[in-house]
């Protein structure tokens, strides 16, 4: 038997001053090689290098300058700064003036850069010193961050430059890319008519973000901590302080750098810092409320949020852009970087954020909206009271007016704060009368915002109370079935296609939204199961979202078609597929998004794969940032697809609160939920199996038995698997086999890839099922298609790891059944290794009992520490049957915690420190309600019923008593 060590260790601290190799920059720095090769021949010139804040402009001249002494250049370096432009040739005289060998008749030249009217002197004076030391051999001049120059910096510099073109003298200047003020603009223009060759640094691309990611931590990074790089989108800077700021988070296992707890909240950069540090005070407050808004937000808006007039403003916002933290998008204010928002919004307290955001939800005082302050026909009624007036009296001028503020306020927070925008979307409904001809487009927008927010009912009584009022045009009716789609596609995946394929239906509608209905009818069609289906009208989407130019529509259809990649076996196109969805997502924006699916989905393709680390960090990072946002429906999903995550990284304690945290933050007025069918009640069921949870297992089957009348064949298929192992689990195979009729003789074109099954590390268990039926046919059915699942795929390990398996109990075989468990030695599926070892184990037990015994003990390990109480009995009972007794243990990771899991012990341990659950939730980006599930598991399991009971037990076991 192979035995997988595992070595560990934490991070060390970085030494002092050590720099990380420059990488990425091979091009750049050759172009400079041969300039120095030209100087030393003779050869000055001037050499621009241009790029964004962070992106490795100064590292650049750094590397010019060390390059040039290596040759014996003499070269001087100085660099402007935003706080001393009022100092008249301050940056290039210090370049100059200063250093271990500063230009000759430095003492003369700084008397005459100090008295008055001796400024073309100085100029003269400092052509003739330059050329005087030029005749003795070649020079680099250095000037940093030209955009900060002083006026007289900027003349003397082009001056100069041209004046001694003639002379081995090279400038190599940088600037920051975009806005520029004139006078650098004008002084860039010269030198470009010059004949100024020009750099312009770009973003890194990810093969270089990985060994930037190795230098800075000291190990190859894995597929979670990449995840987190990429976020820096290729800026050196962003990156190595944000993998700096991870160093505490990371340990390094067999050479290979990963996060010890998912992805980590924002941290503050010290780049960011020392920026807001240099702003003023209201400059800061501004980029603060921007930080805390989250989305391109108006300057009307953050005008209205601090109190001020939008013109009170201007200076502020001004130094925010020069400060490279904002940019102008479009008529909005942006964060140059999401890193950048992130790191402003972690230096503002919880309660602060909180408060920015909830302003933001007030309208401002002597509105329509405020009944205090504006009394009227629509002052402190509901929607329909007030429309009713409205009605009756005619809209006023002043409230379509304010309607209209209100709309735009709603886009603007759609974003980042969903609930403020839902009710400012509410007010402006209240305030448009039942025939005012953009009602509709009203309800449209509103829909979308109340699901998010977790009102989906009251989100479809809206919708629904509309199209059965009648009346509508044609593109009316369309936007709010299209709206009524996308808040149906959690709930039910057939009422979300129905209502698509009736809006695409309607005549004369805009191209735009009829491209968007057959996207919505084509991920309601994929998620449903039909994926004949849905790969047709996929293809029509697509030329009508060509049609239309729609980014948000093609990326909800390059989804569907990784869907359809998938079913047809086709992973590594599934997976290209799926991150290109994912990445036109992220560059859209969330608000744009048709629905959520994108990102998604590429989280449980990677899981179903194997990739359960990366899975995993993309399931955090979404609750995290949902939670943060107020949507509070896109944090259930988040919540159930983090479920199966750790449903199949064998964490059960864990993945049953995820899945009953998503079950209460649930609508109850829209039914059971088909997401949540595949998902959360999936999840529950299995982990009542492997803990022999009986009582669960039941109620769960019941709600499978529901599912199995679903009109989704997806559903169906999920209900009728969760029958057949329930029956397994009753000791029935005959009737398991039975349960997946159906499924396993089922249309080949919507049938599931895995013959009914939900997961490719199900394989082996339909074959041992079948084999107890006797149904020797379906059994081999599994094994060919896990066979050719994995031939079709032969980059993912887990894949040939399960094929491996179900050949072995097939063909009861022990050769592939130990490949399989060698296999799995490097596939983060501990359950799937553990059932490897266990019938290797039994296959050897048969003939050789001793042998058998290491890999009983090792699957025991496994399945013990997963908390999978059912499957470590069954596995003592087989070192019983060999002779062996081994001790029933718990699932704890601790000698001082034998009772409690590995999360159960992190919550006990900050409760004891004082915290609350909120705080605890906060501080391991968890949600309260599974907090409140670790606890009051582990009452249960220590014997406890107060937090003062635990403080002292906490002390007492952890001081070793």
């Amino acid at each position: 038997m192979s035995v997988h060590r595992v070595t560990t260790r934490t991070l060390p601290e970085e030494p002092e001053g050590v720099r990380t190799p420059l990488r990425g920059r091979d091009a750049e720095l050759a172009f400079i090689e041969a300039r120095l090769d030209a100087l030393d021949r003779g050869e000055g010139g001037i050499i621009r290098v241009e790029g964004p804040v962070g992106i490795g402009r100064s590292r650049i001249l750094a590397e010019a300058a060390a390059a040039a002494g290596r040759r014996g250049t003499r070269v001087f370096e100085g660099a402007a700064d935003p706080d001393e432009q009022f100092v008249p040739l301050g940056p290039l005289l210090d370049g100059l003036l200063s250093g271990e060998e500063p230009l000759p008749g430095a003492l003369r030249l700084r008397d005459l850069a100090t008295t008055p009217g001796q400024r073309f002197w100085l100029l003269q004076e400092l052509g003739d010193r330059l050329r005087e030391t030029a005749r003795n051999g070649p020079l680099l001049v250095v000037l940093d961050d030209l955009q900060w120059c002083d006026d007289l910096t900027l003349l003397t510099f082009n001056t100069l430059a041209a004046g001694l073109s003639s002379h081995p003298i090279l400038w190599l200047v940088a600037v920051r890319g975009g806005s520029v003020p004139s006078g650098v603009r004008t002084t860039l223009d010269r030198i470009r008519r010059a004949g100024a060759h020009e750099l312009a640094l770009g973003a890194l691309d990810d093969e270089v973000t990985a060994r930037i990611t190795e230098d800075v931590l000291g190990a190859a990074p894995g597929h979670d901590l990449l995840r987190v790089a990429r976020r820096a989108e290729g800026v050196p800077q962003l990156l190595v302080e944000l993998l700096g700021s991870l160093r505490e988070a990371v340990t390094i296992e067999n050479g290979t750098a990963r996060l010890t707890a998912g992805p980590p909240a924002p941290r503050r950069l010290p780049s960011v810092v020392r920026r807001l540090d240099q702003l003023s005070d209201e400059a800061r407050e501004l980029v603060h409320t921007a930080a805390a808004v989250g989305a391109p937000v108006t300057v009307a808006l953050l005008a209205e949020l601090l109190g001020r007039p939008s013109a009170a403003l201007i200076t502020a916002v001004r130094e925010a852009l020069d400060a490279d933290l904002l940019t102008e998008s479009g008529d909005r204010l942006a964060f140059r970087h999401d890193l950048i928002r992130e790191a402003v919004e972690a230096g503002l307290p919880l309660p602060l954020r909180h408060a920015l955001r909830g302003h933001a939800a007030e309208p401002p005082p002597g509105t329509v909206a405020s009944p205090v302050e504006r009394p009227g026909p629509s002052a402190g009624r509901a929607p329909a009271e007030a429309a009713e007036a409205a009605e009756a009296g005619g809209a006023r001028p002043r409230d379509v007016t304010e309607a209209d503020r209100l709309r735009t306020a709603a886009a603007d927070l759609a974003a980042a704060a969903p609930g403020p925008a839902a009710e400012r979307s509410l007010k402006a409904l209240e305030l448009t009368t039942a025939d005012a001809p953009e009602r509709p487009r009203v309800i449209a927008e509103t829909i979308p915002l109340l699901w998010q927010t977790g009102r989906a009912a009251q989100a479809r009584e809206l919708g629904a109370s509309a199209l059965a009022a009648g009346g509508l045009g044609p593109e009316d009716e369309a936007r709010i079935r299209l709206a009524l789609a996308r808040l149906a596609v959690p709930f039910d995946f057939s009422e979300a296609a129905r209502q698509a394929r009736a809006g695409a239906a309607l005549p004369g509608i805009p191209v735009d939204v009829r491209g968007r209905l057959l996207a919505m009818l084509a991920v309601g069609l994929s998620m449903a199961g039909e994926h004949a289906a849905a790969e047709q009208v996929a293809a029509e989407a697509w030329d009508a979202a060509a049609a239309a130019g729609d980014r948000s529509a093609e990326a909800t259809l390059t989804t569907v078609r990784s869907a359809v990649s998938f079913h047809h076996m086709d992973l590594a196109e599934a997976f290209r597929q799926a991150e290109r969805a994912a990445a036109l997502a992220d560059a859209l924006g969330v608000s744009t998004s048709l629905w959520v699916p994108e990102a998604l989905w590429h989280a449980l393709l990677s899981n179903t794969t194997g990739r359960s680390a990366e899975a995993l960090a993309a399931a955090e990072d979404g609750i995290r940032i949902t939670r943060e946002q107020g949507r509070i429906a896109a944090t259930r999903m988040w919540l159930m697809t983090r479920s199966r995550v750790l449903l199949e990284a064998g964490r059960l304690t864990e993945a049953r609160a995820d899945a009953e945290a998503a079950s209460e933050t649930a609508d109850d007025d829209l039914g059971p939920g088909n997401l949540a069918d595949v998902t959360g009640r999936y999840v529950m069921m299995r982990v009542a199996l492997h803990t022999d949870d009986r009582r669960t297992a039941r109620a769960y089957a019941a709600e499978a038995r529901r599912m199995r009348g679903d009109r989704a064949p997806v559903v169906r298929h999920f209900g009728s698997w969760m029958l057949a192992l329930m029956a397994d689990f009753e000791g029935r195979p005959d009737r398991a086999m039975a349960e997946l009729d159906e499924v396993m003789t089922s249309p080949a074109a919507d049938r599931p890839a895995y013959a009914g099954l939900v997961d490719p590390a199900d394989a082996p268990v339909l074959v041992r099922l079948a084999l107890r039926a006797g149904a020797h046919e379906r059994a081999a059915q599994a094994v060919t298609l896990a066979e050719r699942l994995a031939v079709l795929n032969p980059d993912l390990t887990f894949l040939a790891a399960t094929a491996a398996h179900a050949r072995g109990l097939l063909d009861n075989d022990l050769a592939p059944l130990v490949r399989a468990v060698r296999l799995y030695e490097d596939c983060p599926r501990p359950l799937a290794r553990a059932s490897a070892l266990e019938d290797a184990g039994r296959k050897l037990a048969a003939t050789r009992k001793p042998d058998a015994v290491p890999y009983f003990d090792t699957a025991l390990a496994l399945y013990a520490r997963a908390g999978a109480e059912r499957d470590a009995a069954r596995v003592r009972g087989r070192l019983r049957a060999a002779g062996v007794r081994r001790r029933p243990s718990t699932a704890g990771l601790s000698d001082a915690w034998p009772e409690l899991t590995a999360a159960e012990i992190r919550v006990v341990r900050l409760v004891a420190r004082g915290l609350t659950n909120r705080q605890v939730a906060e501080h391991l980006s968890l949600s309260p309600h599974t907090v409140s599930s670790h606890l009051r598991r582990a009452f249960t399991k220590l014997d406890i019923t107060s937090r003062v009971e635990l403080t002292r037990l906490v002390r007492r076991r952890d001081s070793g008593e």
